[in-house]
């Protein structure tokens, strides 16, 4: 089972670094009238947008099992992340225009120290940001944390990108800012687009999660077990669900039958990361046969 407080603890502590950094670099860039500036720190607060979705949907993915969901509410932290990306296409399609617009107008940024200074500031707090999400996603498999630690990673190379460009500003290319600009809100686009497909695998119950090593391993080692086959995983990295046809001696009692049933389904929880669920079909196998079946 996830653990949605921890998760939401991440996620606080990550929103506050996320403010900090997209009022930052929304000021300075405003003073500095840096349209590569301004649209990085609307990329960073969307982060902080995705992290307050995340806690909200976290909270509602925690609850028990109910009537009407009876499979738990896991899945609307995939429906969120799927709202993060939907708010991730539309910043995009707002960095594009406005990097046309200024590409089109004319005028150049005032770079200073301290834009500088504030861009590479904001540049180690969103490394620290990324590699700290990703590490806790990962400790508890949260497909969201994953998918907003890349989204954060994102903006590690987005900060890169505005220095670039300061750089070819001072070198006498005023063009640079709002080109980058454009970049960026493609860059945008494509994070979006990634994290959609990605939440979409989950609510259609793609496979997102390949266990078949694990799972034939497994199964083949338990004693009574001939062969398997119509295996089945749904679900994301910390919500799996599964099916399995396992066959045994068809000679065999229904309560050794049902012992390696209930087996199966605990060594699968024991081994493949995230399994919640596990339901088991027994079927008669073959006369003196072990041949598995995929």
């Amino acid at each position: 089972m996830m653990e949605y407080g921890r998760v939401r603890r991440v996620l606080w502590i990550i929103l506050a670094l996320n403010i900090l950094v997209a009022l930052a670099k929304a000021i300075f860039g405003l003073l500095a009238g840096s349209m590569s500036m301004v649209a990085d720190a609307i990329h960073s607060s969307f982060d902080s947008a995705s992290n307050i979705i995340g806690i909200a949907a976290t909270r509602v993915a925690d609850r028990p099992p109910d009537r009407n969901h009876q499979y738990g509410h896991a899945k609307v932290e995939s429906l969120a992340t799927l709202i993060v990306g939907g708010m991730l296409l539309l910043t995009a399609y707002w960095v594009i225009s406005e990097g046309i617009a200024r590409l089109t107008a004319g005028g150049a940024p005032a770079i200073t120290a301290v834009t500088v200074g504030v861009m590479v500031a904001t540049l180690v707090v969103n490394i620290f940001v990324a590699w700290y999400e990703r590490r806790m996603g990962e400790e508890l498999k949260s497909g969201f944390l994953i998918a907003d630690s890349e989204h954060t990673r994102s903006d590690v190379y987005v900060s890169l990108s505005v220095l670039a460009g300061f750089v070819a500003v001072r070198a006498g290319y005023p063009a640079a800012d709002p080109l980058i600009a454009l970049v960026i809100g493609v860059l945008i686009g494509k994070m979006g687009i990634s994290i959609i497909r990605q939440a979409g695998m989950v609510l259609t119950d793609g496979a997102t999660v390949d266990c078949e090593d694990i799972v034939r391993k497994s199964v083949t080692s338990i004693p009574g077990v001939r062969g398997y086959h119509q295996f089945r995983c749904r679900g994301g990295s910390g919500e799996l669900f599964a099916d399995i046809h396992v066959t045994v001696d068809p000679a065999m009692s229904v309560l050794r039958s049902h012992e390696i049933a209930r087996t199966v389904e605990a060594v699968l929880k024991e081994r493949v990361p995230g399994m919640k669920e596990v339901i088991v079909h027994i079927e008669p196998g073959n006369e003196g046969g072990s041949e598995i079946k995929d």
